[in-house]
């Protein structure tokens, strides 16, 4: 029984510390994105610093997994849980590089702030906005299914990635039609455009968590989103 609740007291922390990881990558996400739509290049910083600790927790989160898994070792779902852990601050930590990317866009644009330039690029950074918004809704709900353990809610989240793919999809037309009528700023419709394949990326790796709560809670592997 001691050893049961020792290993009980270690999942209920570890939960805690992946939920906390995950709270940080959306609040950065958050500031990314009111970086970009202020012109806020402070605000931008920010969320680089603020990764360090996304960093910090992410190895944290994995060195008290493999204590767990070496004194207590567990076994069926709890060893799926063990294994899902894993795999979710793998994908929170690159949702947080993401983040950081999109407050690098923020600032390379805060840098090139003209009239001419917003007026050009306005409906693409809509685009941008939207799917970061989509984001930070995605996160939240993978985190959620998974403090949950509910599968259900993981798809419908993962069935989300769709609404980003669009936006991405949409913003990349504009962005052709831009450089083609404007070819002085391909430069700059080329930051946009990688801002935007990183949001897309981001997507995936909230797509990546759903499947791995499935595996949690289900005990099988669920390809989403093909």
């Amino acid at each position: 029984m001691e050893t049961r609740k020792t290993f009980t007291e270690g999942l209920s922390r570890l939960r805690h510390d992946i939920l906390e990881m995950a709270t940080k990558v959306e609040e950065n996400l958050g500031k990314a994105l009111s970086a970009l739509r202020n012109h806020d290049s402070v605000l931008a910083e920010e969320v680089r610093e603020s990764d360090k600790d996304v960093d910090t927790l992410q190895q944290k989160i994995e060195n008290d997994v493999a204590m767990i898994i070496a004194t207590q070792q567990p076994v069926a779902r709890d060893l799926r849980e063990m294994v899902t852990i894993f795999k979710l601050t793998s994908n929170i930590e690159r949702i947080g590089d993401h983040a950081v990317h999109l407050a690098r866009a923020a600032i390379r644009l805060v840098k090139k702030n003209e009239t001419r330039l917003n007026m050009h690029i306005a409906s693409s950074v809509h685009h941008l906005e939207k799917m970061a918004q989509i984001g930070q809704i995605m996160i939240h709900d993978a985190i959620s299914a998974f403090m949950e353990k509910d599968a259900a809610a993981a798809r419908n989240t993962a069935a989300m990635d769709s609404d980003i793919d669009k936006e991405h999809k949409a913003l990349t037309e504009d962005l052709l039609k831009l450089m083609k009528k404007n070819p002085d700023m391909v430069k700059t419709a080329y930051k946009i455009l990688h801002a935007s394949s990183q949001l897309e990326r981001l997507g995936d790796h909230i797509t990546n968590i759903c499947e791995a709560v499935i595996y949690m809670t289900e005990g099988k592997h669920e390809e989403l989103n093909e």
